[in-house]
């Protein structure tokens, strides 16, 4: 079974505009719109003509499907108000990007199916909405692998019928992993400061990791999904995709709300605070994380102990800490996957517009892709779509007892005894390995490394990857789990270790890793 986390090099850009790259996150663009030294009417006009020059011309990223047209006349408004002295927040008049499942008023909301490309709702997700309350300026929407890589087990991230195929800025025949592959590429190559993905199971972490950046899946219940294009009710998330964890905290915080449409999140107010101004470093010198093993990558694994040994540095007690075997878990949340998907997508689509969507059930999209095969499938299938559309309704014991199992795997008896067990405050692992590449045959090679996101994504859990550094050029990232609600504990372990390893990760658009005199021989 796939983990779900979900043509090549065109003539480089030209130098002059490589060396404009905003490499600005929210936290310094925040401090350089406060001094005057820009606005947001310039910084979006920067952002878009580097994504003019980059992502639709240049190394060609693919990694934004719509731009919002809006976007100048926001930036203007937000300037007028900084001038007047009212600001929403840490996020006035800052850029941010949406993935492409998630809805935003005046903007289509695709999945990257062509079944979607007339979808442009005129109502704001509560995603939307809440960065717009904190002055946010949503530029656009990214690209993403089709229907969040919910479509076939031989899919190939990061490549959807609206969107193509987005290519990774460290090496661009490197897959972007997925779903959230735009949003990983576009943030990473300096089209935003910031981007929110989703994720059901490795979405966000998965190409947060393999673009260098920092990436958060929240606990299920903080941040609302009414109004994203969904898999699973029991799994989806969006959740912050940025260059550090501050960053990251300041999006979380503007994120968190209660939705009376979204049940999970009734609760979600109490746990609702500034993340970014309650990190603290020095916390972790008192905490005991627990170290998972795995992979054999030599170089992959001395990047990982290099990393453990920062954080040992830094004075957290390090305890090896045996996963248990959860036998059976990967198979039974995969079938709950498929039972829900059925279920949230016909209810997603009953409430889209029928003269902008014609597709009003996942019997019609399997209809749609097959009387639109060329565009649709021209590189795999839809075998999922087929075998959810077999599953009966959610009041089926089989779901019920595939649910059950699932989540007492991942939580009680996984995560939670691995902390209790070992009297840890968190775990740390290799997010994934390095990018594969980008495959049109054999379409996604998730083997090796990695590939740590299963547990935390059934159970609903916490999950943080922040960059470790690179293999061969290409990025890795170190994962810190918890159990429901310890963001502020990842948060801070996570803000430590990036302190202090002083890691700056930048992409340079290269055609390939794949070549150089070591690998090509002496002439």
């Amino acid at each position: 079974m796939k983990p779900w986390p979900f043509c090549l090099a065109l003539m480089l850009a030209a130098p002059s505009v490589q060396a404009q790259a905003t490499e600005d996150g929210i936290t310094s663009l925040s401090a350089d719109l406060a001094a005057g030294r820009t606005t947001s009417e310039k910084a979006v006009r920067a952002y878009l003509r580097r994504i003019a020059a980059l992502d639709r011309k240049g190394p060609r990223l693919n990694s934004i499907i719509a731009l919002n047209p809006q976007a100048m006349a926001e930036a203007r408004v937000l300037d007028s108000e900084r001038r007047a002295g009212k600001l929403r927040g840490p996020l006035h008049g800052v850029p941010i990007l949406l993935k492409d499942n998630i809805e935003a008023a005046g903007m289509p909301t695709t999945a990257g199916s062509l079944a979607l490309a007339r979808n442009q709702p005129d109502r704001d997700s509560p995603v939307a909405a809440a960065l717009k309350a904190k002055g946010a300026i949503i530029l656009g929407k990214t690209n993403l692998s089709e229907w969040a890589n919910f479509r076939s087990e031989r899919s190939m991230s990061g490549w959807s019928a609206v969107g193509g195929l987005t290519r990774n800025p460290y090496a661009l025949d490197r897959t972007t992993c997925g779903s959230s592959s735009g949003s990983g590429a576009a943030v990473a190559a300096g089209f935003a400061p910031a981007a929110i993905g989703s994720e059901t199971n490795g979405s966000i972490i998965c190409p947060a990791s393999m673009t260098g950046l920092v990436g958060l899946k929240p606990t299920i219940g903080l941040i609302p999904r009414t109004h994203i294009v969904p898999i699973s009710h029991s799994q989806d998330t969006a959740g912050p995709m940025a260059r550090s964890v501050r960053d990251v905290a300041i999006l979380l915080s503007a994120l968190i709300a209660s939705d009376p449409a979204d049940p999970t999140t009734a609760d979600a107010m109490a746990h609702a605070q500034d993340y970014a101004a309650a990190l603290d470093p020095a916390k972790i010198g008192g905490m005991r994380i627990g170290v998972l093993r795995g992979g054999a990558q030599p170089a992959l694994l001395a990047r990982y102990d290099a990393a453990l040994a920062v954080l040992k540095g830094l004075g957290a007690t390090l305890v090896e800490v045996t996963k248990p075997a959860m036998d059976g878990m990967s198979a039974a949340g995969y079938d709950v996957l498929r039972y829900e998907f059925k279920a949230d997508l016909n209810a997603y689509l009953a409430a889209t517009r029928p003269d902008q969507v014609e597709s009003r059930t996942l019997a019609d999209l399997i209809a749609f892709d097959e009387g639109h095969k060329d565009r649709e499938m021209p590189l795999f299938g839809q075998d999922i779509f087929t075998l959810s559309q077999a599953k009966a309704g959610l009041d089926d014991p089989v779901y019920r007892a595939a649910r059950e199992k699932s989540l007492r795997l991942a939580g009680r008896e996984g995560i939670d005894a691995m902390l209790a067990g070992n009297r840890v405050d968190l775990l740390v692992t290799i997010s994934y390995g390095p990018a594969w590449p980008s495959d049109t045959v054999w379409g996604d090679q998730y083997e090796g490394p990695g590939g740590s996101t299963g547990p935390a994504a059934i159970a609903g859990y916490p999950h943080l990857t922040v960059p470790m550094g690179q293999v061969r050029g290409l990025p890795v990232g170190l994962s810190f789990i918890g159990t429901a609600y310890a963001e502020q504990t990842l948060l801070d372990a996570g803000y430590a270790y990036e302190q202090a390893a002083g890691l700056k990760l930048r992409p340079d658009f290269r055609p390939t890793v794949d070549s150089g005199p070591e690998l090509e021989g002496e002439n």
